[in-house]
This record gives structure tokens, sequence and C-alpha cells, in this order.
């Protein structure tokens, strides 16, 4: 089984990066690097056949892949990387590459967020979005093979994505974890979490 995960920020912005106050002054880049160690970290470090695209409105789209990094180098604290993620944005935007970052593996590209759901739909994944109004989730989980590859839309912080008519158009499974909202990183662990349980 692979795993993919997607998700959207219009927010994010470096240009006043402050490692000392990475909510304050990056349009919320903290919760994107929650995001990506919820996707990628598991109890026994580096998750094998993970991968999380970023898409940043303002910088293009980072992707993520689990086989890709050095378990021993890779930044396990929310600090650390964002601060690093924050140099290979920096990186990409100006041409140039620092040798010691460990999210050099980190794949850039400019893409558009529907054309690659779409893509995914032809690669024969099963695309499934989070959304409170979906089908209960272990009604969903138990209809799914360990074989099986799988793409979480998570969304953005407005919701307007996972509404989208464009995104619903592919066909989608629109799934619910429950009345409860949770954040997007939170959603990320529970996924994982269930997956593991309910999938044998």
């Amino acid at each position: 089984m692979h795993l993919v995960f997607f998700v959207k920020s219009a927010t994010v912005d470096i240009e006043k990066f402050n490692i000392k106050d990475i909510t304050g002054s990056s349009g919320r880049l903290d919760v994107i690097s929650r995001c990506i160690l919820s996707a990628l970290i598991g109890e026994e470090g580096l998750e094998n056949n993970v991968q999380i695209w970023i898409f940043l409105d303002k910088y293009g789209t980072f992707i993520f892949d689990s086989n890709g990094f050095d378990k021993n180098t890779f930044p396990v604290s929310e600090i650390k990387l964002s601060n690093y993620f924050v140099n290979l944005i920096l990186d990409k935007k100006e041409n140039r590459r620092i040798e010691d970052n460990p999210l050099n593996t980190v794949k850039y590209i400019q893409s558009n967020f529907f054309e690659e759901v779409k893509r995914f739909k032809k690669k024969w994944y099963k695309i499934v979005v989070l959304t409170e109004n979906g089908i209960h989730f272990e009604e969903i989980f138990l209809n799914i093979l360990k074989d099986d590859n799988l793409l979480f839309i998570v969304g953005d912080q407005t919701g307007e994505i996972v509404n989208n008519i464009e995104l619903q158009d592919q066909s989608v499974i629109n799934m619910s974890l429950g009345k409860k909202s949770y954040l997007a990183s939170s959603v990320i662990r529970l996924i994982k979490l269930n997956l593991n349980l309910l999938i044998s």
C-alpha cells in the first residue's frame, strides 16, 4: 500500500520568517510542518511508502517522500523542520542549494492541484476527501485492501478545496472521521492509526 496526502495552503508566506515566532511570522507554516511530521513519522521512525504533497500558492509544490530521507538526519521536531523547509523554499526561489539541508531530496514542481488529482486517478489510486459530511471512515476502511493505493485530500484552512465541484467530479470518496473537528495534522495521524487497525 502506498499512502499519499495532499495538503494545500494559500497563507504560507516566509518573507518575514522568524524561527522564534513561526506561527506569527510564516502564515502558519507551523500547521504545514505538523502535517508533514504526522504523515512521515510513525512509532518506529520514518514510515515506508508514504508521501505528503504540500501545495503552497505562493511557492509551488513540494513532495515529501518518506523513502527518500535518511532516518538519522531527518528533522523530527517542528522547529527544525520548519527552519529547513524555509531554507528549501528559498533555495528553489533563488535557484541555490544548501548542501547540509536534510530536505534536499524533497522534489519541487510547479503544478495544478486538480491536475495532480486527475493524474493519481489515472494511476488507479483511490481518492478520499476528508469532510465532516462524508461516509464514516470504518465503512470505507473495511472495504479497502492492503494492496490498494490511497490518496487522502486533507484540504486547506478554508475548506474550499474539499467542496470544490471540480474535485467532486473525479468520483472521489467523501469520508468523515466523526462529528468532531480535527486539526489537519490530527486527521493524518487518525487516518494512519485506523488504517493499521482495520486493514489486515
